[in-house]
């Protein structure tokens, strides 16, 4: 079944309209017809919206509700990834395979050792491209709420607003010894909590920087034996997370 967001502004008396290149995809891609039903998300309430297709012609879609009901496919937590800006694309792949293991959000964090650096003159067409990749990427796993990518920050104002925000900080860095806290941390992580993520960029934390989040509450942990790529990294804590959460 197709699934799709919708504007909650154009859900309105039962009814959604559907315009735009959706209407193309829909009509001669899928060659769907009146009475096929449409799997339909707002992107902010994690509802899912079954629609009925009631009329259809080359300009728009008029679809009608049938039913709605809660849904169960977002993470139990909210999970806020305070990523170190990456060189190249790899931001790119870190949004898509986030929002398709289900963070919440994704904030891009300028820190000590980045080598790439967000122009500001560069930094909405940036953000723009990055939030189009996690609305893609939500719709492809059926998600029902849009992450949202934040406008970049530096590591001071991301270590303030994860103090002020979440309930649970951790920053995985490569000079922690495993001990099996890290498994205990994550395990002890309850339904409904908010959880900061902090990766670091290709040439990790500065000391500075570590001194600095600890002091704000945010726990260094070990992700294991091996060093992570900073595109990996974010990815194993959400698949952790989601063992721990959804399966075992």
């Amino acid at each position: 079944m197709l699934h799709l967001f919708a504007d909650p502004a154009d859900m309105q008396d039962g009814l959604l309209t559907i315009t735009g290149s959706e209407v193309n995809h829909i009509r001669n891609v899928l060659r769907m017809k009146p009475g096929d039903e449409l799997d339909v998300s707002n992107g902010t309430d994690a509802k899912e919206y079954r629609y009925g297709i009631e009329m259809m012609d080359a300009e728009k879609i008029v679809c009608r509700l049938r039913f709605v009901k809660d849904s169960d496919v977002e993470l139990p937590v909210k999970v806020y990834l305070f990523q170190g800006i990456p060189k190249s694309d790899k931001m790119d792949l870190i949004v898509q395979k986030c929002v398709e293991l289900g963070v919440f959000s994704v904030i891009p964090v300028s820190m000590e050792r980045c080598v790439a650096k967000i122009e500001p003159a560069k930094a909405q067409k940036k953000m723009q491209r990055w939030q189009k990749i996690a609305e893609a990427a939500a719709m492809q796993s059926k998600r029902r709420v849009i992450p949202k990518v934040a406008p970049p920050m530096t590591m001071k104002e991301a270590v303030a607003f994860a103090r002020d925000n979440t309930d649970v900080r951790i920053l995985p860095y490569e000079l922690m010894k495993e001990d099996g806290s890290t498994k205990a941390l994550l395990e002890s992580i309850r339904p409904g909590s908010s959880v900061s993520v902090f990766i670091g960029p290709e040439g990790g934390f500065t000391t500075e920087e570590v001194a600095e989040a600890k002091e704000a509450g945010i726990l260094p942990v070990s992700l294991g034996r091996r060093i992570l790529r900073t595109e990996t990294a974010g990815m194993t804590v959400l698949s952790w997370l989601i063992y721990i959460l959804e399966i075992s």
